[in-house]
């Protein structure tokens, strides 16, 4: 415009080097950059002839254009921009579009322009488009598209709400949000996080991640605290348990408060592993992979949302034989025992989460129903009973609470996670008859169904599963046993 300076703003440029930024000009609607500063981030040549044409040059390859002309030329191959160069004093400027159109054509790392972000990534970088949306109610309600689709994982840290992406950095953008009592703030953590930063009312979240055609959609609603705000740390962390008469029926909502919090151990098994890949779906998935991936995600959303230790029978790609997962949680005195698989059919449409709890043989099960114990001589004199527990029928005394978390498993998975058609059933399994705590194996669905191998091998369906699973955890925790008074 004249008589007026064209207005500044600047593009950020991301690579495995970092992030810097390049001074823009605009004007009009068009973002404009001096080739020279163009030249100096990428290595380029650039060479003015006698009649004003510009060459610009990249490892033997070279891009023509003339100021009369928004047009360059590559190798004969013409390359439409939204203006010409133009000259500022004795530096030329380009319209930004010359980048993503023209440069990126020559250039020999992947050149991604995002003109709406002012945004440049360089190089095979993972930086999704988030978007962010905050729906005022109660509950407060923050929904985060990311796209393409992108893994993610949620948990709380001290007050603030962290929602981190499996990603190189974040294409973001967040609108304005008017500061609540559930929600106050929501801001940007380097690299590629964000903080939600809950309101003096905030006392507990429930998140849910839905993949949609071309993003992962994941759902977070801050839940008022009930009674006065609170002065300390928020329920979803630290809350004491709930009177008994208040214990939540199965398929009642969630507490806001988390019952015991703090206290126990929690022990996952992903099953197979090292030799035994467990089913593979007609894609590549692997079960044992997709095991190990799930339980890692449960371990981090319940260490950091309910303060329990996780104890996992492997944190990697090796061999447990049946005996030592179901050791491993005797010895850590857990509480829960829950073993991570999924399963396969000859029939191929056969799809749906299933939760087992172990079964015995009548005459085991009779047999168990008459305890045995022992007197043994103590320290200071005198004797004193214990119980003896056969180390194959442990499990025998925990049936009917391992039903009951079974049951939840399949609550929650209701409507979230497809469900087979009959998803609670009792079977003889090995690795859950010795386990000396309530104990399920959950079965998340079939590799051997390509549309659900597409579902368990999807990051932000992944999520879904694990928020269901901690839900149920949740509840099981908070819940007296079937039929308690």
């Amino acid at each position: 415009m004249r008589g007026q300076a064209p207005a500044q703003a600047s593009l950020t440029v991301l690579s495995r080097e970092g992030r810097r930024t390049v001074p823009l000009t605009i004007s009009g609607d068009q973002d404009l950059v001096f080739l020279d500063d163009l030249a100096s981030l990428f290595q380029l040549s650039v060479r003015e002839d006698s009649l004003g044409a510009l060459t610009v040059g990249y490892k033997g390859k070279t891009i023509l254009m003339t100021p009369d002309q928004p047009i360059a030329s590559i190798a004969g191959r013409l390359i439409s921009l939204p203006a010409a160069p133009s000259r500022a004093g004795r530096r030329w400027l380009v319209p930004v579009e010359f980048v993503g159109r023209a440069l990126a054509l020559v250039y020999d790392a992947r050149l991604d322009l995002r003109r709406a972000s002012r945004l440049l990534v360089v190089g095979d970088l993972r930086v999704p488009r988030v978007t962010v949306r905050v729906e005022n109610g109660d509950p407060t309600r923050v929904v985060i598209d990311a796209s393409p689709r992108t893994g993610s994982t949620i948990a709380q840290e001290n007050r603030a709400i962290a929602v981190r992406f499996e990603a190189d950095a974040l294409d973001l953008v967040v609108p304005g949000i008017q500061p609540g009592p559930e929600l106050q703030a929501i801001r940007l953590q380097e690299p590629a996080a964000l903080l939600l930063e809950p309101g003096p009312r905030f006392g507990a979240f429930r998140a849910s991640t839905q993949p949609l055609e071309t993003a992962t959609r994941l759902t977070i609603d801050l839940q008022s605290a009930p009674g006065p705000a609170p002065t300390g740390p928020p329920a979803a962390t630290a809350a004491a348990p709930p009177p008994a008469a208040a214990a939540p029926a199965p398929d009642r909502p969630l507490p806001a408060a988390l019952p015991a919090a703090g206290q126990g151990t929690l022990v996952l098994d992903p099953g197979h592993g090292g030799d035994d890949d467990g089913v593979r779906g007609a894609a590549g998935t692997r079960e044992k992979d997709l095991a190990l991936a799930v339980a890692r995600r449960v371990k981090a959303a319940v260490e950091a949302r309910l303060g329990i230790r996780v104890v996992l029978t492997r944190d990697d790609d090796r061999a447990v034989p049946l005996e030592t997962r179901a050791a491993i949680a005797n010895n850590n005195k857990a509480d829960l025992f829950l073993s991570l698989h999924a399963n396969a059919s000859f029939r191929r449409t056969a799809a749906g989460a299933s939760f087992f709890y172990a079964s015995f043989e009548p005459e085991v099960e009779a047999a168990g129903a008459m305890r045995r114990s022992e007197r043994v001589p103590t320290l200071g004199g005198g004797f004193r009973e214990i119980e003896l527990v056969s180390w194959d029928t442990a499990q025998l005394r925990y049936v009917a609470r391992s039903a009951d978390l079974a049951r939840m498993l399949a609550d929650e998975f209701r409507d979230r996670i497809p469900l087979s058609p009959h998803p609670v059933e009792r079977a003889p399994i090995e690795v859950l008859r010795s386990a000396n705590m309530p104990a399920v194996m959950v079965e998340m669905g079939y590799l051997s169904n390509d549309d659900q191998e597409r579902l368990l091998a999807d990051a932000g369906f992944q999520n879904t599963l694990v928020q269901a699973i901690y839900d149920a955890i949740l509840r099981f925790r908070g819940a007296p046993p079937a039929g308690a008074q």
